[in-house]
């Protein structure tokens, strides 16, 4: 009976403990619509997402077929203008090479036979023992080796510069971006091996709706931040403006240069770009903000603050003294600066200091 009751408690143990396992949780981050707090009349402020990338991006490929016997090409590696990265075997073009130094060879063998026959034609016909059309036949096949000798010269420099079309050189300074290959892998001539970043500037490309294309103006102003960048603020000026939209994405393609670029910034960086439409003109010392970004509750009115630490993105709850409402929003007497971020929907399903995704 004792071992039958310890059974018991045996198997009422491994029940409980395998109860109480931790179950896997898959993490939600809720994902919010933001704004950025503005003044009145400037509600003509709006951000935009856009890609970070160097002005100049090169794609490197062989201008022959082959092999790759070198390939000193390494991600992130810095290189100079003029610097071997990578070879070809070409075994190819040395064979072809080799043909066109036989064909030089003998085009200059019947050139040299012909001019040889030309002198002894012309000699005996200065003496009355050839006829005109017989020199003028050697003269004629002269001509003819000729030419074929200069051809057959012309098809050696050619095959020559097949050659060093199996040798890979940088074509700019810059840093590599991509490695796209390795040792003993066969190419085609324009097969991408590596990216090259290039350029000296730092560029963003972003789409605008349609809505507010027309106010984009060439070297217009505007402001850059950085999500993996917090706390640091770029300014870029409009450098290309499309004049067609994107089948795409139903945007026009719109391209900014950082006028004050950092070694921080990585192509592929996800940046927010802010344009301001509104009339610089305003007198810039009411806030405002959306009515739906605004909440209740005991305490009195709210909004939830977007606060970004690197890769980790909360909302704050932060209480506000408001004043009248705007065609804008509300305006914003105590609580808020200009430039911070807000949530503008879901208020109700939102928790202080709940982590979320910016969309």
């Amino acid at each position: 009976m004792k071992n039958i009751t310890n059974l018991c408690i045996i198997i009422l143990l491994v029940v409980f403990s395998c109860a109480e396992e931790k179950k896997t949780v898959e993490k939600f981050v809720r994902p919010v619509k933001y704004q950025e707090v503005s003044y009145l009349g400037g509600g003509k402020i709006r951000t935009f997402s856009g890609t970070a990338q160097t002005d100049k991006i090169i794609k490197l490929s062989f201008r022959n077929t082959g092999i790759i016997t070198q390939y000193d090409i390494k991600l992130g590696q810095k290189v100079k203008k003029g610097q071997l990265l990578s070879k070809l075997d070409n075994v190819q073009s040395r064979l072809s090479y080799e043909q066109s130094l036989t064909d030089l060879n003998s085009a200059a063998s019947q050139m040299n036979t012909a001019k040889l026959s030309l002198n002894r034609v012309r000699s005996l016909y200065e003496k009355g023992s050839s006829s005109l059309s017989d020199f003028e036949a050697a003269k004629n096949a002269y001509k003819t080796a000729q030419q074929s000798h200069e051809s057959a010269k012309r098809g050696v420099s050619i095959q020559q510069e097949q050659i060093r079309f199996g040798y890979l050189y940088a074509p700019e300074d810059g840093v590599i971006a991509a490695v796209n290959s390795e040792v003993d892998e066969n190419v085609n001539p324009g097969d991408p091996v590596a990216t090259l970043n290039a350029g000296r500037d730092m560029e963003i490309t972003l789409g605008i709706p349609e809505s507010v294309i027309n106010g984009v103006k060439q070297d217009m102003v505007v402001d850059v931040d950085f999500s993996s960048l917090p706390n640091k603020k770029f300014k870029a000026k409009v450098t290309e403006i499309a004049p067609a939209v994107d089948a795409n994405t139903s945007t026009y393609p719109v391209r900014v240069t950082i006028v004050n670029p950092s070694d921080e910034i990585k192509s592929g960086m996800a940046a927010n770009i802010t344009f301001d439409f509104g009339d610089s003109k305003n007198d810039k010392t009411i806030l405002v903000v959306p009515a739906n970004a605004v909440g209740e509750d005991s305490n009195g009115r709210f909004v939830f603050l977007v606060e970004e630490a690197g890769e980790i993105t909360k909302v704050k709850k932060q209480q506000i003294t408001i004043g009248d409402l705007t065609n804008e929003g509300f305006e914003i007497k105590s609580g808020l600066k200009a430039g911070q971020k807000i949530a503008t929907a879901g208020l109700q399903t939102l928790l202080d200091g709940q982590e979320v995704r910016l969309q």
